[in-house]
């Protein structure tokens, strides 16, 4: 049980870190693919056939109206709720209507918390009103809430070096700086469990983002064994720093935090969508996105645009009657938000039969102007996917990033030696409105769904249909 903690734990942290460098195909290491590079090259009129059909033809400005009927018809879709169940079932009825009739679902148990009732007043140095998003799993505070001084730390350095005595009893805020996500999510995926082994009664977080209208952004956390569970939610980046600037002064701060939620497990389901490959069906080339959201804002960017550029691509080809040698598998990933709970069900089910997955895309940063692909995997498939990228040079999108970790959901099936990629994207605001009330579809733009569309499609198409496997 501890090992399968800490891998969850480990596994979202390494997804979320983003400071992988960014190098285009010609700056890779030496790549010699021979005559695999003439093959590769003899797409573009496929690839000019997808583009036209989505930018210019009958699929234009259909993802982005699709996704728009999608979150205002179900708005928030958080795991284990009925509206998430419900919205499954749409995708379902959405794909037969395409005549795709290769459609599975899979059950699997996953997480329930609902946010009842949340309240941070300021009492000391003066009356305030604190907007706040409880985090993930947070345990509730009695009904007259939690009273307390707060003590404000910057890091957890600077936590691990302050006495036990001066946090028990006390409210911990932790304020560090936006770096990038990767970095500073740490502060709220561990902040409850370190405050609480130090004798703090509950913590808060200073959002993660690099900007804020007076937004609280919401996430998962994640409480440590044998640690007392305490109350843990996140702040507005400006309240976390008029609280700083209180707190350097030597001013006391005291806060009343009032946070009811419920918790229990439900039943929910991954979805499979297959396009059968003409030659080589048991083998597979994967896009897949999450369909379930956090419970604030409407899930348009987190996941939803990830979700229908995914469903889109097996359509798109069904349409235009390109059948790859390989089957195109559309996932749709539930309860992602709450630690990747759908990716490793699929991961324990289909365990035998990974070395069939030829490779594996998602999409779950944003649906902005595409730009290429972050890529995991050997130095030979990272170059046959720079190889393909080439075909997207017009479009701009023909920049490969080299990570090891290149997504959420997909990281459970990379660590295990599949290759695969996440879509890089001019994502530059993603984590103003990430898991927001700002989620919404104003963040969308009908133009670069298209382009990420068919850039999508255009990608799957090739891999999947290539002379050669993706190597390992």
């Amino acid at each position: 049980m501890y090992l399968a903690i800490f891998k969850l734990i480990l596994v979202i942290i390494l997804s979320e870190v983003q400071s992988a460098p960014r190098k285009p195909y010609s700056e890779l290491k030496s790549c010699d693919i021979g005559n695999l590079a003439d093959e590769i090259a003899s797409y573009d009129t496929v690839v000019r056939d997808i583009m036209d059909y989505v930018i210019s033809g009958p699929f234009k400005g259909k993802t982005y109206h699709e996704l728009a009927k999608f979150v205002d018809k179900f708005g928030a879709r958080i795991s284990g709720s009925q509206v998430l169940e419900d919205s499954i079932d749409y995708m379902i009825e959405l794909t037969q209507e395409e005549e795709l009739n290769e459609i599975m679902t899979e059950e699997l148990e996953v997480p329930h918390w609902v946010r009842e009732q949340e309240k941070i007043t300021m009492l000391e140095p003066r009356s305030k009103l604190i907007a706040l998003l409880g985090l993930g799993k947070s345990v509730s505070t009695p009904p007259e809430g939690i009273t307390a001084e707060v003590i404000v730390f910057s890091s957890f350095e600077k936590l691990d070096e302050t006495p036990a005595k001066d946090i028990e009893g006390k409210i911990v805020l932790y304020d560090p700086v936006f770096t990038t996500y990767g970095e500073t999510v740490v502060y709220r995926s561990q902040g409850a469990a370190k405050a609480a082994s130090k004798g703090a009664v509950a913590s808060l977080v200073r959002s993660i983002a690099p900007f804020s209208i007076y937004t609280p952004h919401t996430g998962s956390q994640y409480y440590a064994e044998n640690v007392t569970k305490i109350p843990t939610a996140a702040i507005t980046l400006e309240d976390a720093d008029l609280i700083r600037r209180f707190y350097d002064r030597g001013e006391k701060v005291v806060l009343n935090i009032k946070m009811i939620s419920s918790y229990e497990t439900k039943i929910s389901r991954n979805t499979i969508i297959d396009l059968k490959g003409k030659d080589n069906p048991e083998k597979l080339v994967i896009v897949s996105g999450h369909i379930d959201s956090w419970d604030v804002g409407q899930g348009a960017m987190d996941d939803g645009g990830g979700l229908f550029v995914s469903w889109a691509a097996p359509v798109i080809l069904k349409r235009l009657n390109l059948r790859p040698k390989r089957t195109v598998r559309t996932i749709f990933w539930t309860a992602e938000e709450f630690g990747l709970i759908g990716a490793y069900a699929y991961e324990e089910k289909h365990r035998n039969e990974s070395q069939n997955i030829n490779f594996i895309m998602e999409s779950d940063e944003g649906t902005f102007a595409p730009l290429g692909l972050t890529v995991a995997g050997t130095q030979e498939a990272r170059c046959i996917i720079g190889e393909i990228l080439k075909l997207f040079e017009s479009i701009n999108a023909s920049t490969l990033v080299e990570s090891g970790n290149a997504g959420s959901d997909i990281q459970v099936l990379i660590n295990t030696g599949v290759p695969g990629a996440s879509l890089h994207n001019a994502n530059e605001k993603y984590f103003w409105y990430h898991h927001t009330e700002g989620d919404t579809m104003n963040v969308e733009s009908p133009e670069e769904l298209d382009l990420c569309t068919a850039f999508w499609t255009a990608l799957a198409y090739i891999i999947a249909d290539i002379s050669v496997d993706i190597p390992r």
